[in-house]
């Protein structure tokens, strides 16, 4: 296994794509309303992403997926295809997932959000997997096992008898999509990786209301809980600097200060 550590060269265009990833997630955040068609999302990600960030939605095309973001409501755990037939309604939960490709580097987020009113399920559980997230980012340094992070995220969602997705995990990032290690979010074997200045991956915590089973749709793609539960995800990609990590997705509603370092 080859894990590459990133130059401050590198670092500062993963900030750049970083950062135009979470813009993204800011600027569609108006049109998430009761009666929206998922596709109409996709269509203005991938219009901003294209003509006004002047970049690439990595997502658009990669093995074969049709659109240019993943839409995933409700009991869709990750993977949604934005459809004309998927249309919002009150109530719903909606994860978006960005990816975005600027100077040869990729910046890859995620978040929740609430369409209408939510409801005290959906509020529960996008909280407990957004601190799941938050929790494990707090962790990062150089010197700590990377197995560490999972078992701490499994250790937090299960004290809420919630479940972690285990077929789907966190990677490297950088000049590729996915890279070496890969980020687990439960308690596993990591082959003894211990984290050190430069390496850049992404967390990505999947939590389901119900069990951690899985099922896979159709179209390939599309991954939903298998007992029809409700699931959250939220994702940053990060950088492990001398004394912490560096959010490079950072969002400005968050309880971080952007780019400072975690854990002084």
């Amino acid at each position: 296994m080859s894990i590459i550590i990133k130059s401050e060269k590198d670092i500062q265009k993963m900030r750049i794509a970083g950062k135009l990833a979470s813009d993204v997630l800011k600027i569609i955040t108006p049109y998430i309303i009761p009666g929206v068609k998922t596709s109409k999302l996709d269509y203005i990600c991938h219009k901003y992403i294209i003509d006004v960030q002047k970049a690439i939605p990595a997502c658009f095309n990669y093995k074969g997926f049709p659109k240019s973001v993943c839409i995933s409501v409700n009991d869709v755990i990750c993977h949604g295809i934005p459809s004309d037939s998927k249309i919002l309604r009150d109530g719903d939960i909606v994860n978006i997932d960005v990816t975005v490709i600027k100077d040869g580097f990729y910046g890859d987020t995620s978040k929740m959000f609430f369409v209408g009113n939510s409801t005290i399920q959906g509020k529960k559980l996008c909280q407990i997997a957004q601190n799941s997230l938050y929790l494990a980012i707090l962790m990062v340094k150089p010197g700590i096992r990377l197995y560490t992070i999972g078992k701490a995220i499994q250790e937090f969602v299960e004290k809420y008898n919630l479940s972690i997705v285990r077929e789907y995990c966190g990677h490297g990032i950088g000049r590729n999509f996915h890279e070496e290690p890969q980020v687990l979010h439960y308690e596993s074997e990591d082959r003894n990786i211990i984290l050190q200045e430069g390496m850049a991956f992404t967390i990505e915590p999947m939590v389901n209301f119900g069990d951690s089973n899985i099922r896979i749709m159709s179209d390939g793609w599309t991954v939903k809980t298998k007992d029809r539960s409700w699931s959250a995800q939220y994702e940053h990609t990060l950088v492990v600097t001398n004394k912490g990590c560096e959010i490079l997705t950072l969002r400005d509603d968050e309880p971080f200060s952007s780019s400072v370092l975690i854990n002084e």
